[in-house]
């Protein structure tokens, strides 16, 4: 195994995980979709940073 491909594999576990509470939150909701602020609370992201004056 290549040095470079053990940060790769956590990289793409971390975003297989990311999938993973994407898909238990939209099979929980009790609409169509998940709206912006709910992914967003899933994958514990705030919104656009404010913008200086």
């Amino acid at each position: 195994m290549a040095r470079g491909s053990t940060v790769q594999d956590h990289v793409a576990l971390a975003e297989i995980d990311l999938c993973g509470e994407l898909i238990i939150a939209a099979s929980n909701t009790t609409h169509d979709r998940l709206t912006a602020d709910e992914i967003d609370e899933v994958l514990k992201v705030s919104g656009p940073e404010p913008k200086d004056p």
